[in-house]
């Protein structure tokens, strides 16, 4: 039988990406042993998680314990607190996973249950809720986004053949696996050449192939503007950002008039400054960006210390060539010892793929 916070893990995480900035939680009230109310975060303004489930419970809420995700806000931002809401309606305990890490709440509202006289618990599902959050806690901390790089790659580390064919080095589940990611991420970022080359919707659909409502921003770096107004994302839902350091006036105008949104960010080495353009996407709320390629965007990344998180398939299948192209470029290390070191890695299998996922040191 699930557990109550695992069904408040489950509504959390069947809702990823729908509540963004704000992060998405997942509540559930339990009365002698029976499930009286639960919620989840609905986009902005929309209720917190915790307000959904006491509204559904109406007066079973009262001697009620809750069991959320995250710790309860006490403070009044897009809606009123939380805490008084679960004061009010005399729930008698909550169960938190984590505390929030955001500076106006990182214990305040576990604080003002205990005052009020509700018992408050910590811990109870901590290491996955830290995974729903991670991407939360990095923006409000930072402003800035969580960067994830992923890749798929062959087993010999591969990403095309010698003559620049690429579709497709992964199976069918992990094709599926990576479209849902889409739906996760408030971006996706990918390099002009990949853009030229693959020519890519850069959508989240679903399984009939129709995109989906809610569409990430699609955000494309190139440098010297040579992205074309025909471009078929430029045609999709949802909106397009071309992060350039120099563009023709008439180029300009033409993506602008096919849907685009142009910026320029030039850095000193004449390409687009990718921390400034970081910036620029926190500034403007989006606490995540998934980063599809090539490899010369990621290998940028990697270099400057700008990825959080990898998540690389990896097929069994051997491509070979010395001039097929690999999945991170860039300016690379001198001395192994210099190499990036991945933390908290895991595996995972999809299909006869295998996804590494890990995390990158911070200084």
């Amino acid at each position: 039988m699930t557990s109550p916070m695992q069904r408040a893990l489950a509504l959390a995480r069947d809702a990823l990406g729908t509540t963004s900035p704000n992060p998405t939680v997942g509540a559930v009230l339990v009365m002698d042993g029976q499930v009286v109310g639960e919620g989840v975060t609905q986009p902005p303004p929309g209720p917190h998680a915790e307000v959904v489930a006491l509204r559904q419970a109406g007066e079973r809420a009262r001697g009620a314990t809750l069991y959320v995700t995250l710790e309860p806000c006490s403070h009044h931002g897009r809606t009123p607190p939380c805490t008084q809401s679960l004061i009010e309606k005399g729930v008698a305990q909550v169960h938190m996973a984590v505390l929030d890490p955001n500076p106006l709440v990182a214990g305040k509202g576990q604080a003002t249950l205990e005052e009020a006289g509700v018992g408050a618990f910590l811990g109870e599902g901590a290491e996955q809720a830290q995974q729903l959050y991670e991407a939360h806690a990095r923006y409000i901390t930072t402003g800035l986004p969580l960067v994830v790089a992923k890749f798929a790659m062959s087993l010999d580390g591969k990403i095309a053949t010698a003559t620049g064919h690429s579709q497709w080095i992964t199976g069918e589940e992990t094709r599926h696996h990576s479209n849902r990611l889409r739906g996760v991420y408030d971006a996706i970022l990918v390099g002009i050449e990949t853009a030229l080359a693959d020519d890519p919707l850069l959508t989240y659909r679903d399984s009939s192939g129709t995109p989906h409502k809610r569409q990430p921003l699609r955000v494309v770096v190139d440098s010297t503007g040579r992205m074309p107004p025909t471009a078929k994302l430029l045609a999709q839902p949802g909106k397009t950002l071309v992060a350039t350091a120099r563009i023709p006036p008439e180029q300009q105008a033409l993506l602008e008039r096919a849907g685009a949104e142009v910026v320029a960010l030039p850095g000193e080495d004449g390409r687009v400054d990718l921390h400034a353009l970081l910036r620029l996407l926190g500034q403007r709320e989006v606490t995540s960006v998934i980063v599809e390629g090539g490899s010369t965007l990621l290998g940028a990344l990697f270099d400057q210390r700008l990825v959080d998180k990898v998540m690389a398939f990896v097929a069994p299948i051997i491509v070979g060539g010395g001039q097929a192209p690999t999945p991170v470029g860039g300016v690379g290390i001198h001395h192994m010892a210099e190499a990036l070191a991945l933390q908290r890695v895991t595996v995972e299998r999809i299909g006869d793929d295998l996804l590494v996922i890990g995390y990158c040191p911070k200084a």
